[in-house]
């Protein structure tokens, strides 16, 4: 099942009209319904229109001028949310009001966006079914520093708990993201979590502030330089999304951890030459036919490489990273590092924007990925 939101205009109101417009559950509907848990095409098809209901109103939350939402989101054809996860959907729309203010306050919005939800799986089980569905969402920059690249996209996975009542009906009481990453930027924010002790390091980098605007530190990006970095930038563009299937894909069931696997191929393509053979602890840095090295795959020994091998220098801002850098995420600040991406743009106010795998992401400016994790540490390297 695959259906779509577009948010131009008045946003709000046509992602909850997707649901709010259908007719509600008739009475007869409710007495014909079986008295144990049953999955029609009708049903099936029921809980993807309600996921991009729920999905595409966290995303117009996030559009420039457009009011508070209250996230109620009608029943389609006897499917509809908890009065749990209404309530809990209204927080997440206010918590999204607060990512949309943070990202203005660092010279960002956006004038519209598409959320698309395809349904992949659905388990049937006592209670109720579990949906597995993917997210599509674009977002388009309103042009404030005038060459903003046009749009911003991601794909995401989320797990969805649907529990069915005694009259037939359906209720939506659990959304769950699946992916590893960043959190996207229309993902509210919840209370920071426990994280796990740091593993020996090797060779720790230095954080990165994010205050911007930060001191200039030009990068040449063509002519005689030691790696060919708009071929960096342009291999992550290309497969953001369709992944190069020379390579092996490290997602965990869709759930992310092929983020510096893809790193290393971007930087391959750019110039990045293998070592196979090294007296130092993850000095060496390869992909094979059916093996690879820790340093190609791992976010923490990638950074224990480029350093020991000086493929990188780290960058005191953030702000400071042009195509072909790099910026890894500690999300909980454990001292033990979780996600790895690549600047592929940088516009004229000194803004990056990066793509990644682990929630495939095109384009996302840095504004956005801080404004979404606040409490996340950052690494940032000049290749």
């Amino acid at each position: 099942m695959k259906s779509s939101v577009l948010s131009r205009g008045c946003p709000v109101v046509a992602a909850v009209a997707l649901c709010a417009g259908l007719p509600p559950l008739s009475a007869a509907y409710a007495a014909d319904a079986p008295a144990t848990p049953h999955l029609s095409r009708t049903t099936v098809d029921s809980f993807g229109r309600v996921a991009q209901a729920v999905l595409g109103n966290r995303t117009s939350a996030l559009l420039d001028g457009v009011p508070a939402v209250r996230g109620e989101v009608g029943a389609v054809h006897g499917v509809g949310l908890s009065t749990a996860l209404a309530r809990s959907e209204r927080t997440a729309l206010s918590a999204l009001h607060g990512t949309r203010a943070r990202l203005a306050a660092m010279g960002e919005s956006y004038s519209a966006a598409t959320t698309e939800v395809t349904v992949e799986r659905t388990r049937l089980h006592r209670a109720g079914a579990t949906v597995d569905v993917t997210e599509s969402t674009v977002l388009t920059y309103r042009r404030i520093h005038g060459d903003e690249p046009p749009t911003t996209g991601f794909r995401a996975h989320h797990r969805l708990t649907f529990t069915a009542r005694p009259d037939g009906t359906w209720q939506l009481t659990g959304v769950r993201l699946t992916d590893d990453g960043p959190r996207p930027v229309n993902e509210p924010l919840t209370a920071a979590t426990q994280g796990s002790v740091r593993p020996g390091a090797v060779i720790d980098a230095p954080r990165a502030s994010t205050a911007y605007p930060a001191p200039a530190r030009p990068k040449k990006l063509t002519g005689r330089t030691k790696y060919n970095y708009p071929a960096m930038a342009n291999y992550a563009e290309k497969y953001w999304k369709k992944y190069n299937a020379s390579y092996r894909n490290f997602n965990r069931h869709r759930g992310g951890g092929d983020c510096t696997n893809f790193l290393s191929q971007s930087l391959k393509a750019g110039g990045w030459k293998a070592v196979t053979k090294s007296r130092q602890s993850y000095g060496t840095w390869w992909y094979g036919s059916s093996d690879q090295s820790e340093t190609w795959v791992g976010v923490n020994e990638w950074s224990w490489f480029a350093q020991t091998a000086r493929r990188t220098t780290p960058l005191k801002y953030a702000y400071q990273m042009d195509k072909g850098d790099v910026l890894q995420m500690d999300f909980d600040q454990d001292g033990s590092k979780d996600h790895s991406m690549m600047t592929t743009y940088r516009d004229s106010a000194g803004v990056p924007y990066l793509t990644y795998h682990a929630l495939d992401t095109y384009r996302r400016s840095l504004p956005s990925i801080i404004a979404s994790n606040p409490r996340s540490a950052y690494y940032a390297y000049r290749t």
